[in-house]
C-alpha cells in the first residue's frame, strides 16, 4: 500500500510519540513502589507524548485545529480541519506494565472523520484508515469478522471507571452478554477495542461515556473494514454522546436487541 502524504504525516507523528512512550514504559515497572510516584510519572509520559504529537501534526499541516486529551481545544486558522488526539489511551494498563495501550489520532474535515491512526508501541501494531481507502494493520488489509450468530461471538465491553456512574447498567448488560455470547473481554483501551473489531479479533464492542479522542480514529477503522458503528441509540452521535456500538451489520443488530438499545 502506498501511503498518502496525509497518512505519512500522521504515521510519522505517532511513531515518534510512540518511541517516547516506549522509553517511559520500560521504566514503569521500576516505579511500582507507591501510588503517587508512578501516577505522576505516567502523567508526565502522557504529556510528553502529546507535546510530540502537537508539534509534529502542527508542522505537517499548518493551521489545523486540535482537540486533545490534555490541552483540550486548540483553535487554528483552518476551521474546516481538526486533529482529535489521545496521546495515551489505556493509562491504567500503562501504569501497571500491561502492554495494551495506544496513541490515537484522527483527522476531522468539516465534521467528518476522514483519516485515523491507532498505534500500540508495545506491540508495534499500527492501524491506519482513510475514508474510502480501507483499513490496514501494518499494511495488511482488514475486514471485520463475518460471524452471524451471537453465540459464536466475543464481545468487548468497557468497564466504567471508579467514581463514574453506570456500574449497575454495566453489570446487567455484562450478565446478558455472558449468557448469550462465546465470551466477554475488556482491554481497558477503547481505541484498541475498536481496532480489534476492525481486525476481526473482537466481533463487537460496546461502551458508554467515552471522549471523542478515545473513539474518533477507531470509528473510521471499523467502517473502512466493513463494519457498522453507531451510538447506542442507533444514530451517528458517537463523538457527542460518548456511546459507541461497533460490529458487523448482523451482529450489531443482535447486540442492540440483546441490550435493548
Amino acid at each position: 500500500m502506498v501511503a498518502s502524504a496525509l497518512m505519512n504525516v500522521m504515521v510519522a507523528a505517532v511513531r515518534k510519540a510512540g518511541r517516547s512512550l516506549s522509553r517511559d514504559y520500560g521504566e514503569v515497572a521500576q516505579l511500582q513502589v507507591s501510588i503517587k510516584g508512578p501516577g505522576d510519572f505516567v502523567s508526565a509520559a502522557d504529556m510528553k507524548a502529546e507535546d510530540i504529537l502537537y508539534r509534529e501534526l502542527a508542522k505537517g499541516r499548518q493551521g489545523y485545529s486540535f482537540l486533545m486529551e490534555e490541552r483540550g481545544a486548540v483553535a487554528g486558522d483552518d476551521k474546516t480541519h481538526r486533529w482529535i488526539v489521545d496521546p495515551l489511551d489505556g493509562t491504567t494498563n500503562f501504569l501497571h506494565s500491561i502492554p495494551l495501550f495506544a496513541i490515537s489520532v484522527a483527522l476531522e474535515r468539516e465534521g467528518e472523520i476522514v483519516a485515523g491512526v491507532i498505534y500500540n508501541p508495545a506491540t508495534d501494531e499500527l492501524y491506519t484508515a482513510e475514508k474510502g481507502k480501507g483499513a490496514f494493520l501494518n499494511d495488511r488489509r482488514l475486514r471485520v469478522a463475518s460471524r452471524r450468530s451471537l453465540a459464536d461471538c466475543v464481545l468487548a465491553v468497557g468497564i466504567p471507571p471508579r467514581g463514574r456512574p453506570g456500574h449497575k447498567q454495566f453489570l446487567s448488560e455484562c450478565a446478558a452478554a455472558m449468557r448469550d455470547t462465546a465470551g466477554v473481554r475488556s482491554t481497558g483501551a477503547a481505541s484498541l477495542d475498536l481496532a480489534w473489531v476492525a481486525s476481526g479479533r473482537f466481533d463487537a464492542y460496546l461502551e458508554r461515556a467515552l471522549k471523542p479522542w478515545d473513539i474518533a480514529a477507531g470509528i473510521l477503522l471499523v467502517r473502512e473494514a466493513g463494519g457498522k458503528v453507531t451510538d447506542t441509540a442507533g444514530g451517528d452521535k458517537m463523538l457527542s454522546t460518548g456511546n459507541v456500538l461497533a460490529a458487523n451489520a448482523q451482529i450489531h443488530k443482535h447486540v442492540s436487541s440483546l441490550f435493548e438499545i
